[in-house]
């Protein structure tokens, strides 16, 4: 008699244990709260100038050649763990290298289209300070997700790319990727030839 009590209060237990009401999970989103961007002014013994955000570092500023006509500059998001390499160049009295300068800025950007999901481009064109140029989101899983240039067609050039210190996979770097392209087109706007 034990026995069967014993049994039949386990096979109780076993089926009340065993019932349970299945509520589906919502979908959760990771939620990236990025500063609102806040810009300064970069005004360093360079051919132009222009805002950055302030959360970049300060710029780190390599001198190319010695005879002044190209600099590297980087602006670094430590908190995003991006990176805008900057080049400038100074375009030669005869303009030869102005179209050598604007095919390999496009080249590189077309270079992504093996990977690239789209590549939408984005004219710019400021006649008042002499600005024209670029802007390249490249979407997919890419090396570089976002690639400009500007001149003013007579005598400086500027490119732009950036890259992040991880591999690259679009859905994972896509907020940060975002944030600085917003930050690519400020410089873009805000940009001075000296």
């Amino acid at each position: 008699m034990k026995k069967n009590s014993l049994l039949f209060i386990f096979i109780g237990l076993f089926l009340i244990a065993c019932h349970n009401d299945y509520t589906p999970k919502p979908k959760a989103y990771l939620r990236l709260d990025y500063p609102a961007p806040k810009y300064q002014t970069i005004k360093y013994d360079l051919p132009f100038s222009f805002d950055k955000n302030i959360i970049a570092d300060p710029l780190i500023l390599k001198q190319l050649n010695s005879d002044n006509l190209s600099y590297g500059i980087n602006l670094n998001y430590p908190d995003l763990k991006g990176t805008v390499f900057l080049t400038y160049k100074a375009i030669e009295n005869d303009q030869k290298n102005l179209n050598d300068f604007l095919r390999d800025a496009q080249k590189f950007t077309f270079e992504h289209t093996k990977m690239a999901d789209e590549i939408p481009a984005y004219p710019y064109e400021n006649r008042k300070q002499r600005v024209y140029g670029m802007l390249s989101v490249v979407k997919g899983n890419v090396a570089s997700p976002a690639q400009f240039y500007v001149t003013d067609s007579t005598e400086h050039f500027l490119t732009g790319s950036l890259y992040f210190q991880t591999r690259p996979n679009y859905d994972s770097i896509l907020p940060a990727a975002s944030y600085i392209q917003k930050d690519m087109r400020h410089l873009m706007e805000t940009l001075k030839w000296k």
